[in-house]
């Protein structure tokens, strides 16, 4: 395999295939993700080749865009890899980070490890923390035409997997449903650093907002 060629090629083909994307599921989504798993990798023992596929084909097809089909990302990156040649093995692993890198909720064990997942589910996370996983949940909240935050509605934590795939709560409540749990979720060494400090950040963001809301600021 020629994998130089291959990551170019697989670059190219997310790129085209997202491009109308929305905008926190987007190319640039892909590509922060990208780098944040090979800068997670730079401290692990894991196949970078299977580790960059996997981050670049990891959100190919998200459900959410699919009617919740989970099964289409998966096929859409095997179709594609096998076009390219790369190895059944290969195609196998990616095929599995893809499948079970997304959080879905409730108390949902996975079928599957590796450490190569692991760096793409750690880098994937991050981006959902921080400044632009701020950004990125109040973008998906407008583009689901959700209330940033209403008082009464109070957030579930013990939803399963459909009903949180189901949700249409208030922006906000997505904080404390996903990104704050985030933080204790993370794998690797490096993950679980950045991640707490995107962690602080939100926490401050949070702080900030409810005193705006509440007029005290």
């Amino acid at each position: 395999m020629n994998r130089p060629q291959i990551l170019k090629n697989t670059e190219a083909f997310v790129k085209e295939t997202l491009k109308n994307a929305e905008g926190g599921h987007d190319w640039f989504h892909i590509q922060r993700v990208w780098k944040n798993a090979k800068l997670i990798s730079k401290n692990e023992n894991a196949d970078l080749f299977v580790v960059e596929l996997g981050a670049l084909l990891h959100d190919i097809a998200d459900s959410k865009f699919h009617n919740g089909d989970e099964s289409v990302g998966p096929k859409v990156a095997s179709t594609f890899l096998q076009k390219e040649q790369v190895d059944p093995k290969v195609i196998d692993h990616v095929v599995k980070i893809i499948e079970n890198v997304s959080f879905k909720g409730g108390n949902i064990q996975q079928e599957f490890n590796s450490i190569e997942l692991e760096i793409v589910q750690d880098a994937d996370r991050l981006d959902a923390l921080g400044a632009i996983g701020i950004a990125r949940t109040f973008n998906y909240g407008g583009f689901k035409a959700r209330a940033l935050y209403d008082p009464e509605i109070k957030p579930d934590l013990n939803m399963s997997k459909e009903e949180y795939k189901a949700s249409t709560a208030p922006t906000i409540n997505h904080f404390y449903e996903k990104l704050l749990l985030l933080k204790d979720r993370m794998n690797t060494k490096t993950g679980k650093e950045i991640a707490q400090k995107r962690h602080e950040f939100m926490e401050l963001y949070l702080e900030q907002f409810y005193a705006e809301w509440n007029g005290k600021v």
